[in-house]
C-alpha cells in the first residue's frame, strides 16, 4: 500500500509520541513568523479553528481545533526564537502533552521543520483509546505550513 503520510507514531504503555518533518524552501525567519502569529494560524493552518493568547514564553494558550470540541490550554513553557518552542499541557505524572516544534537551517537555503508529541502519564493507558489519531492531523499540518511559507510574497 502506498501512503503520503509524513507522520510516524511510537507507542508503549505510558507514552506515546507522534512526529512529523518536512523541509521546507523558506528561511527559519520565514517559517517562525507564521508559528508564533497566534492570530493568523487559523488562516493557513487548516488544523487549528483559533488560538487566543500572546505566542510567547510562559504564555498560556487557548487553542481549539477541527478534530475537538475541546478547548485545549498548552503554556508556552520554551521559546528559543528561530529554533524551538514547546507547549505543555496537563500534570504529571498524571497525563500530560509536550509539542516541541524545531527549525533546523540547510545550506541550501531551506529549513528542517520538525513537530513531536510526546503524551505520558499514569492515566495514559486508559485514556489512549479516546485519543484521536494524530498521524493525519500533523501530516496536514505540515504541509499547511510549507504552502504558507513557500508562498512567494507580492
Amino acid at each position: 500500500m502506498v501512503t503520503d503520510s509524513l507522520s510516524q507514531k511510537k507507542a508503549s504503555t505510558f507514552k506515546m509520541e507522534v512526529r512529523v518533518s518536512i523541509n521546507i524552501h523558506a528561511t527559519p525567519e520565514r517559517i517562525w513568523a507564521l508559528l508564533t502569529n497566534a492570530a493568523d494560524f487559523p488562516r493557513w493552518n487548516s488544523t487549528v479553528s483559533s488560538i487566543k493568547g500572546p505566542i510567547a514564553k510562559g504564555q498560556k494558550l487557548e487553542l481549539n481545533v477541527p478534530i475537538s470540541d475541546r478547548t485545549f490550554s498548552p503554556k508556552v513553557t520554551e521559546l528559543e526564537p528561530l529554533t524551538r518552542m514547546v507547549w505543555s499541557d496537563g500534570m504529571a505524572p498524571m497525563f500530560k502533552g509536550e509539542r516541541t516544534f524545531t527549525l533546523t537551517p540547510r545550506e541550501d537555503g531551506t529549513t528542517d521543520f520538525e513537530m513531536v508529541e510526546i503524551f505520558s502519564g499514569v492515566m495514559l493507558p486508559m485514556i489512549k483509546g479516546s485519543l484521536p489519531d494524530f498521524g493525519p492531523v500533523f501530516d496536514r499540518y505540515a504541509r499547511d505550513l510549507k504552502q504558507e511559507a513557500e508562498k512567494v510574497s507580492s
